[in-house]
């Protein structure tokens, strides 16, 4: 806090709940009295960073977790109570429609597997439940479209996981270049590197008995449950994860876009391909995606699953290049540099304030505690969204495209206004998946 002057503190926090908050333009006030309830539907590893946070949140409660392996929620109730203390009893359930059904929730927070956040997602808004929603927000182009509509048609707020949309320091150098600091800003790079393991060949089995493996599946086609697939590595299978372009990559895109103000490209390449394993991995270790937009700018994004030699020190982050000077971005602070390289001035993310526990591998931190609590009060108080899912769903569409244009190892015209494939039949056939028979979501 010591490197922020005042007038920059200042002028940060307004920008962390208002200023360069992309407004929902909707009032959903509560009663001041009145706690939002909040219920958590799955319980894997992120679950743990909102839990976490929604307990520091002002205003809100958690009424339920809800989880189709019994294990896992068990195991997610020894957390609450054992290591977050929490002072209250949500209760437990394994059908998240019978969430849909209570009367008595008022919001839901998914963090499923990601073919599921699309279709649980309108379901909930068709329910009448308010929506935070982990990234990626869709598994395929069709069910951002389906996700948008259901938002405006609904009436109902909903925003995506992107908690760096909530990051004080990055509010403040997204003013700096709209005030012109760095002049003409023109190339974003954004990068995420890992050293994930092999998932190995997967051997058909029986499955666990404390998961059901149907409701699992939900809008997925049915197939044999495989045991190199649950809890963790659907991430990488088609049926349904999204690829690390997803899974990391669209929070960093998604302060590329911000920082340079683009929505849809006009062209989008990529590079790469699945080199460090022989086994299920359906998409790419190594990736190059490069997005171009009108007006001559330009993201690339370049991930590493599976090696891990860090940028700037960093194993994930953005630099903003411009006519006058760089920055370098991510949840911790933000670093600007002259057109030498040296550096300027720093600014850190300032401590959210508690002393909340940092040493599981949820992801928790201030970033999580910040989102959901504009996520709330945007609901109590009608303050305007960071993330709403109409914008946020621009970032996961370009994902979308750039795992396209890997599959088609074609360079992709689009369609700047929607963002639509042009003069490219063959691409436009990943535009939607094929649903299990009476799961297909419908608006």
């Amino acid at each position: 806090m010591d490197t922020i002057k005042r007038r920059t503190f200042i002028k940060n926090s307004a920008l962390a709940g208002a200023t360069f908050a992309l407004s929902s333009g909707k009032l959903f006030a509560f009663s001041p009295n009145e706690t939002l309830r909040i219920a958590i539907i799955g319980c894997g590893g992120r679950a743990k960073a909102l839990t976490q946070s929604i307990s520091l949140c002002q205003g809100a409660q958690i009424s339920h977790f809800c989880e189709v392996d019994q294990a896992i929620l068990d195991d997610h109730f020894a957390y609450a109570y054992d290591k977050l203390n929490l002072p209250y009893k949500p209760k437990a359930e394994r059908d998240f429609r019978k969430i849909l059904d209570n009367k008595n929730v008022d919001a839901v927070a998914i963090a499923t597997p990601d073919h599921w956040h699309a279709p649980m997602a309108i379901m909930a808004m068709q329910a009448g439940k308010h929506v935070y929603v982990e990234k990626p927000c869709s598994q395929n182009p069709h069910e951002n479209e389906l996700l948008v509509k259901a938002y405006k048609k609904y009436n109902k707020v909903c925003q995506m996981g992107n908690q760096q949309r909530s990051s004080i320091s990055s509010a403040v150098a997204i003013a700096d270049i709209r005030e012109g600091l760095i002049g003409d800003v023109h190339y974003a790079k954004a990068w995420y590197t890992n050293a994930r393991g092999p998932i190995g060949k997967g051997t058909e089995t029986a499955v666990p008995a404390s998961l059901d493996w149907d409701l699992w599946q939900g809008p997925a086609p049915r197939t044999a449950y495989r045991d190199n697939v649950h809890p963790y590595n659907w991430h990488w299978f088609r049926a349904w994860g999204t690829g690390e372009l997803h899974n990391n990559g669209t929070h960093e895109i998604d302060i590329c876009r911000w920082a340079l103000g683009v929505d849809h490209p006009v062209r989008v390449v990529s590079s790469g391909g699945r080199y460090h394993f022989n086994d299920d991995w359906e998409y790419y270790d190594t990736q190059n995606a490069s997005f171009e937009f009108e007006g001559g700018k330009s993201i690339t994004w370049e991930g590493r699953s599976c090696n891990n030699l860090n940028q700037y020190g960093r194993g994930r982050g953005v630099t903003l290049h411009g006519t006058k000077g760089s920055m370098l971005l991510d949840r911790e602070s933000y670093i600007l540099y002259d057109l030498q390289g040296k550096q300027i001035k720093e600014v850190k993310e300032p401590d959210p304030g508690t002393s909340a526990s940092t040493s599981d591998t949820s992801g928790f931190d201030g970033l999580t505690i910040r989102h959901m609590q504009n996520f709330i009060n945007s609901i109590r108080e009608g303050e305007s969204l960071n993330a709403p899912i109409d914008q946020a769903s621009i970032s996961v569409q370009l994902c979308h495209l750039g795992n396209i244009a890997q599959d088609m190892q074609q360079s992709l015209t689009i369609d700047p206004g929607n963002g639509k494939i042009l003069n490219n039949p063959e691409a436009m056939k990943q535009w939607k998946r094929v649903y299990e028979k009476g799961w297909e979501p419908q608006v």
